[in-house]
């Protein structure tokens, strides 16, 4: 089995919305379903991360007004004709193949067909798609017609089509979804455009579209909404004819844009041929794997793996990191949840920022952000902080519904999950795991932790020796409200308490790492009394998920067998779930889930509760035999709360998340968009849980608990800076090839010129050795061993020198230190990228010293020459010879007149084909005597050594300087 690919053979009408699913292709910024070009069965989609619109809509006799993530104009209409023939549809084709391919290494989607018309004429369709993972504005479907046995003229029609609406979810449809107004479309030098505006948020998204087609000129068709190119290709039997179609997509929150549509016309104008653009966009994402490589044992699960790695990275890619958008719910893959940003950040935030820090980084400031609006809403319910909602979309504002449909009764029904205060301890938690991880607290970042503290301090009330917090749903989601009660809510949920008082421990730590932002003495000391009080109840020897849980009823489970979502089943039978011991997903269990076995005991410990034996272990049984796991994230919680308890349980829960879009556990849902939380979550438990990898201030602690079907693990990480290689069995774990159980960060290893992976390969091949072989003596893993190989990165000291005794050489020799190679070989990357950089980066760069080069005109001619130099005062300091040549070239002999030159200094990086160069341009001065000894204390060195006794200076007049890089 190929591990990067998913295929899907025949066509199935029913199984067409699970499959575009699953084979949307995006890039961070904007996201297209899987759906056929020419389809009449088809739920076509385009969403951009961040473009919401507002729209009111009349149900159950009351206005509502509902925040959607758009479908925005469809870009893929592309159909044919055989001469004299209708337009080729799947559904009414007589197909003799039908293949699609997703390509999970570089993002490509194949389809390939096989018809035949009334006539007998037998055609050849390839079709590949991207989305471009190079370019975020671009996207393309080329397609090659090879007729079989006949010549003649084919058709091809190409369209882009504003007519489209939210409509991909059954239960919406009773409301409004036409958010898109105000169609325009023309033509400029070949090229068609489309655009439209949001109805509320006012959006203009813009669509060009190219054409790349051989034969005759295009005949037009053009409408308001949409517009359409009718080409002729003349095809021969057996050779093939290639029609491209190259889109861009822009819409006016783009950052550098003057207006979407000319914004949309310069990309499409300027996008290279198709092939061109295939390469760059395949190694942008050869690039994103290097990052987000995690290998395990097993052909389908290494898979599933690779498939929930790509279709995170295809919703929040580094593209992302400089948008304002949140963790879509679903993914930017469908309409459900209306591309809402709930929670799910929790699950996948620990993830990326252990690879994609920046990614993470982005995603909390979607959140600070809305620090404004969380404030102004906590204040509103009478608390203060920051009240964070449970669904956001544009501006923070709560967008969860008011009413939802129950689609197995028909009733609109009151929401009231708006309640789940709980949202706001996972990006508290969120932005803690990035501190752990990186080591750096932004004072934004710290802002936001303290002020959510500031809100859950201030939900909490005094009653007798104890503190509560009242009227709040858990992340359960079935108990909104006590039985027969008239107000929602329900007291004291564990899961918020107990997290308020880790919240509140953390606030603590955070405010150390603020010092402008420390509260009061008096806030401080309210933070502990409240940290040290907070209610959890009990009952048979369990912890309660909420005050009043142990008075429910037990529910029939027999009755209900099978059934995941009881809250639909009991209303739709006259009953209340709110009656019943039933969890639609973990919720107290939550707690074993973010918390270590001794945080959580430390912290019930820590509230004055006795922590007896056996605590945790009933406590998990006893919810996991009352969950209905109604939701993909069940599957999740429970294989983690497991892992250490019940290893084939948990084995059995983690294969039922890792297939729970694929197989479409949830009957029906993945069609409305894949479930990114339960993804991000599979990964996570993969490092976190089965790994046992856990971040702390003083480093990483590895306690390992592989399942035996998994394999082996193994997969780089960034922490704190540094680049880690960890894998593990079910035996040992190691960093960096080396068996431990902790890591507290090492010595750096400046690399030489060259590349390290080549030249570990020459010397192992020179001595006939396999890399088991070499990984044995050099006492590391032979995945590390491969990594080191494959991957431009750089081991510890200790693990350097025991792979050059390995391989009987130096470490001098593996660093590139020994050979006299000539820079430069080998051709640019794929998609570089040049930025101008501006003087203050400039500066910063050159700011530390190092080597440069003077270039001046000398004796001889033009003349460049290596120096040490450092920054003093803002200008450029070297050391040369006095009366030497340098001296002389540099002198004019007149008094008051100095000879101008340019200093550079450059940083490459072989390996990946980047670095940076920076240019200054300014007059040289000799260094006057009186000013030699404070010069002196700069610490310049010279380049050749000897007697170099002579400062010169260089005055910085002009700084300019590039970087190249790729994405």
């Amino acid at each position: 089995m190929n591990t990067w690919i998913l295929v899907y053979d025949g066509f199935d009408p029913k199984g067409e919305g699970l499959r575009e699913a699953l084979c949307t292709l995006g890039n961070g910024r904007f996201a297209t379903r899987g759906a056929t070009p020419d389809g009449e069965v088809r739920t076509p989609g385009t969403y951009a991360a961040g473009c919401y619109d507002r729209i009111d809509s009349f149900v159950a006799g009351r206005t509502v007004t509902n925040e959607d993530i758009v479908n925005l104009p469809d870009w893929l209409p592309l159909t044919f004709a055989t001469p004299d023939g209708d337009w080729f549809a799947p559904e009414r084709a007589d197909l003799l193949a039908y293949r699609h391919v997703l390509d999970l290494r570089h993002g490509v989607l194949t389809r390939k067909l096989r018809w035949r018309d009334d006539a007998g004429r037998v055609t050849a369709v390839r079709q590949r798609r991207l989305v471009s993972m190079a370019d975020p504005y671009l996207a393309a479907m080329q397609t090659t017609f090879t007729a079989e046995n006949w010549s003649g003229p084919l058709r091809v029609r190409s369209m882009l089509d504003g007519r489209v609406a939210n409509d991909g979810v059954a239960r919406y449809r009773d409301l409004r979804g036409d958010h898109l107004t105000c169609h325009d479309t023309g033509t400029q030098d070949d090229i068609t455009w489309l655009t439209a505006i949001t109805r509320c948020s006012r959006i203009t998204i813009a669509l060009a579209g190219r054409i790349d087609a051989p034969g005759r000129p295009c005949v037009l068709h053009r409408e308001a909404d949409n517009i359409t190119c009718e080409h002729v290709l003349d095809v021969s039997r057996g050779r093939p004819a290639v029609l491209t179609k190259t889109v861009a997509l822009a819409t006016s929150r783009d950052h550098a844009s003057h207006d979407a549509r000319s914004a949309a016309l310069r990309h499409v104008r300027r996008a290279p041929p198709f092939d061109d653009l295939l390469a760059r966009h395949a190694a942008a994402w050869e690039r994103l794997w290097q990052c987000a490589r995690l290998d395990v044992g097993g052909a389908e699960l290494s898979r599933i793996v690779h498939l929930h790695i790509f279709h995170l990275l295809q919703t929040l890619s580094p593209h992302t990191a400089d948008l304002d958008a949140g963790v879509p719910a679903r993914g930017l893959h469908g309409e459900a949840y209306r591309g809402h940003v709930f929670w799910d950040e929790l699950f996948v935030q620990p993830w990326l920022s252990l690879r994609f820090p920046e990614i993470s980084l982005g995603l909390l400031r979607y959140r600070w952000r809305r620090l404004p609006e969380a404030r102004d809403a906590a204040r509103e319910a009478g608390y203060g902080g920051a009240m964070f909602p449970w669904q956001s979309g544009s501006d923070g504002r709560e967008e969860t519904q008011i009413l939802h449909l129950n689609p197995q009764s028909g009733r609109w029904l009151p929401d009231h999950s708006h309640l789940q205060r709980h949202v706001g301890l996972a990006i508290a938690y969120n932005v803690w795991q990035h501190y752990l991880a990186t080591g750096s607290m932004p004072p934004w970042c710290a802002e936001l932790l303290l002020d959510i503290a500031r809100f859950f301090a201030s939900m909490a009330v005094r009653h007798g020796d104890r503190y509560e917090i009242r009227g709040v749903m858990g992340p359960d989601e079935y108990h909104d409200r006590y039985p027969g009660a008239a107000v929602p809510g329900v007291d004291n949920n564990a899961y918020t308490n107990v997290m308020t008082a880790w919240l509140l421990l953390r606030a603590r730590e955070t405010a150390r790492l603020a010092p402008d932002l420390v509260p009061d003495r008096a806030e401080l000391e309210r933070w502990d009394e409240i940290g040290s009080c907070l209610r959890v109840d009990f009952h048979d020897g369990v912890i309660s998920q909420f005050s009043g849980y142990a008075d429910l009823e037990e529910l029939d489970w027999h009755r209900y067998r099978g059934v995941r979502r009881l809250d639909r089943a009991l209303e739709a039978d006259g009953d209340d779930v709110n009656r019943y011991k039933a969890s639609k997903q973990a919720d107290t269990l939550m707690l074993c889930y973010l918390l270590t076995g001794d945080e959580l005991t430390g912290i019930l410990r820590g509230l004055g509760y006795p922590v007896e034996p056996g605590l945790l272990p009933r406590t998990i049984s006893y919810y996991l035999e009352r969950t209905s796991h109604g939701s993909t994230l069940s599957a999740v919680v429970h294989a983690w709360v497991l892992s250490r308890a019940n290893r084939a349980q948990s084995w059995r829960f983690f294969t039922e998340a890792l297939h729970s879009d694929i197989k479409d556990v949830q009957g029906g849902t993945t069609a409305e968009g894949i479930h990114l939380g339960a993804m991000g979550g599979t990964l996570d438990l993969l490092q976190r849980c089965y790994l046992g990898l856990e971040l702390r201030r003083d480093g990483l602690r590895l306690d390992p608990l592989l399942p035996g079907r998994l394999g082996l693990l193994s997969m780089p990480i960034r922490f704190r800076g540094r680049q880690l290689f960890i894998d593990a069995d079910h035996r040992q774990a190691r960093v960096n090839g080396v068996a431990c159980r902790s890591y507290r960060g090492g010595e750096a290893i400046m690399t030489g010129t060259g590349d390290l992976g080549r030249r570990i390969i020459h010397h192992r091949e020179r001595l006939g050795l396999t890399r088991e072989e070499v990984a044995e003596r050099a006492d590391m893993s032979p995945g590390y061993l491969t990594y080191l190989e494959e991957h431009p990165d750089m081991p510890d000291t200790g693990a350097l020198y025991r792979l050059a005794d390995a391989l009987r050489t130096t470490a001098e020799e593996l660093l590139g230190g020994g050979r006299e190679r000539p820079p430069g070989h080998g051709p640019a990357m794929a998609n570089p990228t040049m930025e101008v950089l501006d003087e203050e980066e400039c500066l910063r760069l050159i700011g530390p010293g190092g080597i440069g080069r003077v270039a001046f005109n000398g004796s001889h001619g033009p003349t460049v020459l290596p120096v040490n130099y450092k920054m003093h005062e803002g200008a450029i300091v070297f050391r040369t010879a006095a009366g030497g040549p340098m001296d002389r070239d540099l002198r004019t002999g007149l008094e008051g007149v100095d000879i101008k030159i340019a200093f550079e200094v450059d940083l490459f990086d072989e390996t990946n084909r980047e670095g940076w160069s920076v240019l200054v341009q300014g007059p040289v001065h000799h260094v006057p005597e009186e000013e030699v000894p404070e010069v002196t204390r700069a610490g310049v060195t010279p380049w050749a050594g000897g007697e170099r006794h002579l400062y010169i200076r260089i005055a910085c007049q002009q700084i300019t300087g590039r970087r190249i890089h790729g994405l």
